[in-house]
C-alpha cells in the first residue's frame, strides 16, 4: 500500500487541527460534570421495549448507573449534583450502526470528504453516544479521531471503526480501493485489523470469491462483515457467512431476472423492487434465510427519504418526505452554503411522480416483516446520498421513520439503541438503562413513547456520566458541514 509524503503531511495537519482545542475550550460544552449525579422525577424509557416508568430517580456514580428507583422512595443527599427533570424523558444513547464520518462533496465522479470536526459533535449533540462508521474513505483520520475522543481531547461518541470498503471492479467513486482478487481481500482485512478496525464492509461490485475470503479472514480474527451489496444477492451472501446487510431491501439484486454472477445489475434492482411483492414466497424465503443464518439487517431510511418527493402539507410529521424533516431548518443551518445549495438543488429536481416514496415504503414493509420473523434490525442514517442527511439529525429521523414503518415508538427506540449494542457485543455495557451499565443517556423534553417527534427535543446527552449541552454543540458547528 503506497503512502505518499504529501498524504502523510496532509493527514498530520488534519489531525493537528482537530486536536488543537485546549481542554478548557471543551469544558464550555459540558453541562454536568460530577462524580455523583442524581436525575430526579424523570420518565424512564429503558431501551428494552418495556413500557415507560414515570417519576424515577437515576443515580450515576463515576460514569455508571448505580441506582434506579421511584423518586418518592429516594432521598437525595446534600452535596449530590441533582437535576429535577419533571416533564423530561431519559432514554439510552442511540447506537448508530451506519454512521459515516464522511459527507458527499458533489462532482462527477462523486467525491467524499471527512467531517472530522462537525460530525462527532453533531452525533453526540443529538443523542448518539456510540457509532459504527460502516465504511471509511479516510481510515487513518477515523482511527486518530477515535483516539482523540477516547483520550478526552475531542468531543464525540464512542467509535467502532469500519475499514475501507471491500469493493470490486466498477466502483462509482475513486475514493475506494479496487480489489484485485480474493487474496487481496484477505490482505486488506488483515492490514486494517492490525491498524485497529473492528469491522468490514463489502460493497456493490465485490465478487463471491472476494466476499468469501474477506468473511473467512474477518471471522478468523473474531471480527464481523457487513455489506451494501449488488453483485451478490442477500441469500447467497447469508450462505457465504456475512454478518449484516445494509439498507433494508434496497440493494438486494436476487429478484432481478437473468442476473450474471458477480455482476451488479444497476438500475434494474430498483426497477424490480417497484413490482416486487413483499409478501411473496421468494421474499419470505429470503427473510427466513437471513433469520436462520443470524444475519442482522440495518435500516437506513433517511438516506432514501432525502430523495423522495415532498409529502403534502396534510401529511403527518413522520410521513416519508415530510417537509419538517427533509427541509429541517436546524439541519440546513449546520451546512455550509455550498453543501446547502447542492442539496436544495438536488431536491428541486425530484419529480413529483418519483417512485422513491413507494420504494421507501416497500423497504419499511420488508424491515417490519424481517423483525416479525425474528430478525435483528439495527439502525443508522447513512449521511451520503444527495447530501440531505446530516450526523445526529438523521439518526433521530431514522427513529421517527421506524414508527412510520409500523413499529411502536418503544420498538423503534429499542432498534436504535439496544439492538445495535447487541450486535456490537456491547449490550452488557450500553444500549439500555439498567443498574451497572454505563451512563450513556439522552435527556429529551416531552414523551417520545406517546409522541415520537419529542425525541428531537434533546437537551443533555450523557456519555460515561458526563452531561453535554446539546444546543451548544450544535451552535459550535453552524455552517461547517461540507467544510470540516
Amino acid at each position: 500500500m503506497k503512502i505518499t509524503i504529501a498524504f502523510v503531511l496532509l493527514l498530520t495537519f488534519s489531525i493537528a487541527s482537530l486536536a488543537q482545542a485546549p481542554q478548557s475550550d471543551l469544558q464550555q460544552f459540558i453541562r454536568v460534570s460530577s462524580n455523583v449525579v442524581a436525575l430526579t422525577h424523570v420518565r424512564l424509557i429503558d431501551g428494552t421495549g418495556a413500557a415507560p416508568v414515570e417519576d424515577q430517580t437515576i443515580l450515576i456514580v463515576d460514569g455508571k448507573i448505580t441506582e434506579i428507583r421511584p423518586s418518592s422512595a429516594y432521598y437525595v443527599k446534600e452535596g449530590i449534583k441533582t437535576l429535577d427533570l419533571n416533564g423530561y424523558t431519559v432514554l439510552p444513547g442511540l447506537v448508530g450502526m451506519h454512521d459515516h464520518m464522511f459527507f458527499p462533496m458533489g462532482g462527477t465522479p462523486p467525491m467524499y470528504s471527512n467531517m472530522g470536526f462537525s460530525f462527532p459533535r453533531l452525533y453526540l449533540a443529538l443523542g448518539v453516544t456510540t457509532i459504527r462508521t460502516t465504511g471509511s474513505v479516510q481510515p487513518y483520520l477515523d482511527l486518530e479521531i477515535k483516539k482523540l475522543i477516547d483520550d478526552g481531547r475531542m468531543i464525540g461518541p464512542k467509535i467502532h471503526i469500519t475499514a475501507p470498503y471491500l469493493e470490486g471492479e466498477g466502483s462509482f467513486t475513486p475514493v475506494m480501493h479496487t480489489l484485485k482478487d480474493a487474496n487481496d481481500a484477505r490482505k486488506m482485512v488483515n492490514y486494517w485489523a492490525d491498524q485497529g478496525a473492528t469491522s468490514f464492509k463489502a460493497y456493490m461490485n465485490i465478487t463471491r470469491d472476494e466476499l468469501r475470503a474477506a468473511v473467512e479472514e474477518a471471522h478468523r480474527r473474531g471480527l464481523k462483515v457487513t455489506g451494501h451489496l449488488c453483485s451478490i444477492g442477500f441469500r447467497e451472501a447469508a450462505e457465504i457467512g456475512i454478518d449484516n446487510l445494509e439498507h433494508g431491501i434496497f440493494p438486494d439484486s436476487e429478484f432481478v431476472p437473468n442476473t450474471q454472477p458477480d455482476k451488479c445489475p444497476g438500475a434494474a434492482v430498483n426497477q424490480t423492487l417497484r413490482t416486487l411483492d413483499i409478501n411473496s414466497e421468494p421474499v419470505k424465503e429470503t427473510i427466513r434465510t437471513l433469520v436462520a443464518k443470524h444475519v442482522a439487517l440495518t435500516s437506513t431510511l433517511p438516506v432514501f427519504e432525502a430523495s423522495a418527493p415532498l409529502a403534502s402539507a396534510q401529511a403527518g410529521p413522520t410521513s416519508i418526505g415530510a417537509p419538517s424533516a427533509v427541509l429541517n431548518q436546524r439541519m440546513l443551518n449546520v451546512m455550509n452554503n455550498e453543501a446547502r445549495v447542492r442539496y436544495l438543488t438536488a431536491r428541486s429536481r425530484i419529480a413529483v411522480n418519483s417512485p422513491q416514496t413507494e420504494l421507501v415504503r416497500k423497504s419499511m414493509d420488508f424491515e417490519h416483516a424481517f423483525v416479525a420473523a425474528g430478525g435483528l434490525l439495527i439502525a443508522g442514517l447513512d449521511p451520503t446520498g444527495n447530501g440531505g442527511v446530516i450526523a445526529g439529525f438523521g439518526d433521530l429521523r431514522e427513529v421517527e421513520l421506524l414508527v412510520e414503518a409500523g413499529f411502536t415508538p418503544l420498538e423503534a427506540i429499542k432498534i436504535a439503541t439496544f439492538n445495535g449494542a447487541k450486535f456490537l457485543g456491547e449490550d452488557s455495557r450500553i444500549g439500555s438503562i439498567a443498574v451497572g451499565k454505563q451512563a450513556d443517556l439522552m435527556i429529551v423534553k416531552g414523551n417520545p413513547a406517546a409522541k415520537i417527534m419529542d425525541i428531537e427535543n434533546v437537551e443533555i446527552v450523557f456519555k460515561d456520566g458526563v452531561g453535554y449541552d446539546s444546543e451548544k454543540l450544535i451552535q459550535s458547528v453552524q455552517g461547517l458541514v461540507g467544510i470540516r
